[in-house]
């Protein structure tokens, strides 16, 4: 199959790239658009002081991360050090780069830390300035109070640095918990919306969860066939799928002809497509 028959397809970095160096940090995001990516994907959380952490859990992951004085974190402590209840400045002592990620055996390790979000559109926009970004927020009701702020005020936070930095023409926001969509919709109208599908849910059903239509779907990969990619565009929606890793498989959503592909390995796909 030739790549060539849609050489316009997105290509979204996956948390930066990370299948190539740790997730969603600094390094991440600039080696994802040297090598040629049009968006970075990247997730959010809160500290206690209220900054907006680059990070897809809202704690310190003991699979990918060491705590603050370089040591193992041992399984009785996971989810222990939860963002919520920590300033930033406690959060950036954690080192989460050095570990080797057990899914990710050809991921390059050195010691980094976790970015604020305007830390990480600084530097992004600096190096390509026409660069776009996905942004998940990581939310569940089980978490609001706990471990993340309810979705009013997640929202109202993230919105207000999007604003800040100039970036919201270039960016959409996207989420599993429709809670947060909605928030969207109701503080930002004009805020273009990705809602995500997960594994075992049903694109369809999750769709009518939501009081309006958003501009994206974003299902898991092995959800979509052509025929369901098809429907979906006709009907007006931008159809992105993650998140996928493997060349058989990136071949296979471009025979589709999604509009874009949220990969780990964004040098992969882009080889593919060139």
């Amino acid at each position: 199959m030739s790549c060539e028959s849609n050489p316009n397809i997105g290509v979204q970095g996956h948390r930066g790239c990370r299948g190539l160096l740790p997730e969603n940090t600094l390094p991440a995001f600039q080696k994802a658009i040297e090598l040629g990516v049009n968006t970075l994907e990247l997730d959010l959380a809160i500290s206690k002081d209220r900054q907006i952490v680059v990070s897809h859990e809202p704690f310190i992951s003991r699979y990918y991360c060491l705590d603050s004085y370089g040591e193992v974190i041992p399984r009785r402590l996971d989810m222990k050090y939860n963002f919520f209840q920590m300033t930033y400045d406690s959060i950036k002592q954690f080192d989460c780069g050095s570990k080797q990620h057990p899914r990710f055996p050809d991921q390059r390790n050195f010691k980094t830390h976790k970015p604020l979000l305007g830390e990480v559109f600084k530097l992004s926009d600096s190096l390509n300035p026409n660069i776009k970004y996905n942004i998940e927020i990581k939310s569940k009701p089980d978490f609001d109070d706990l471990y993340t702020p309810k979705p009013h005020e997640f929202v109202s936070l993230v919105l207000d640095e999007v604003r800040r930095y100039g970036v919201a023409s270039r960016c959409n926001l996207q989420s599993f918990d429709v809670r947060v969509l909605e928030e969207i919709k109701k503080q930002d109208p004009d805020m273009v919306v990705a809602l995500l599908i997960d594994e075992k849910e049903s694109i369809e059903d999750k769709l009518k969860e939501l009081s309006f239509t958003p501009k994206i779907l974003s299902p898991y990969f092995e959800l979509l066939s052509k025929e369901t990619v098809s429907a979906y565009q006709n009907q007006g929606f931008l159809v992105i799928p993650w998140t996928v890793n493997d060349p058989e498989d990136m071949e296979r959503m471009i025979a589709f002809q999604v509009n874009s592909i949220i990969t780990d390995y964004p040098d992969r796909l882009i080889a593919l497509i060139n």
